[in-house]
């Protein structure tokens, strides 16, 4: 298997990309294969406490403790994210593959709801669930990155679990310096400017 280019990287909305839902997105790639690739949106809370979906999974959530909206596919079902030590692996738990170790994001993987809970969450140091992913098929990103639609950026390990999600959008460009920069100061609606 071929290391994969854009797991474990960010993709974050130009401006000029209005489609809803991935207006003003910043998206986590999980998995990037020749096939296609996943991501999962990590501005998106929703008013639903991870409690109310997956009761068992509420005590070990990450603030704030609320469902995200991963993206459209599949949004009636779940991906979940967690952070684990350096002693090993917990059962229920997987490292996400192709990961670069100089990002800072190692221990940083899947972990598994129908799993335990009591006895995978004690050992999670973040952890955040999304109904639904973002998806594209083959080629079909690399398209809309050569479009301009999407910015691909480095993540840190503060933006998967961030605990401002509304504001990851101007942050994670705001560390770009430059012009990226320049854009995180963006008007939401250009018209009124």
């Amino acid at each position: 298997m071929d290391q994969s280019t854009l797991t474990g990287r960010l993709l974050v909305a130009a401006p000029l990309l209005q489609e809803d839902p991935f207006r003003r997105s910043v998206v986590f790639v999980v998995d990037d294969e020749s096939d296609g690739t996943l991501g999962v949106i990590l501005n998106r809370p929703l008013p639903t406490a991870v409690d109310e979906v997956v009761d068992a999974w509420g005590p070990y959530a990450s603030e704030p403790a609320v469902m995200f909206s991963g993206g459209p596919v599949g949004e009636r079902s779940g991906i979940a994210l967690g952070t684990v030590g350096p002693d090993g692996e917990p059962p229920g738990w997987a490292p996400l593959e192709g990961l670069d170790p100089a990002q800072g994001l190692g221990g940083l993987g899947v972990v598994d709801l129908d799993g335990p809970p009591e006895v995978l969450g004690g050992a999670l140091g973040s952890f955040r669930v999304f109904a639904g992913y973002a998806g594209w098929g083959s080629g079909q990103l690399a398209g809309e990155i050569g479009e301009g639609a999407w910015y691909v950026l480095e993540a840190l390990p503060d933006d998967v679990f961030t605990t401002e999600p509304e504001r990851l959008w101007s942050r994670v460009l705001r560390r770009q310096g430059g012009e990226l920069a320049l854009l995180s100061t963006y008007p939401d609606d250009p018209s009124m400017n």
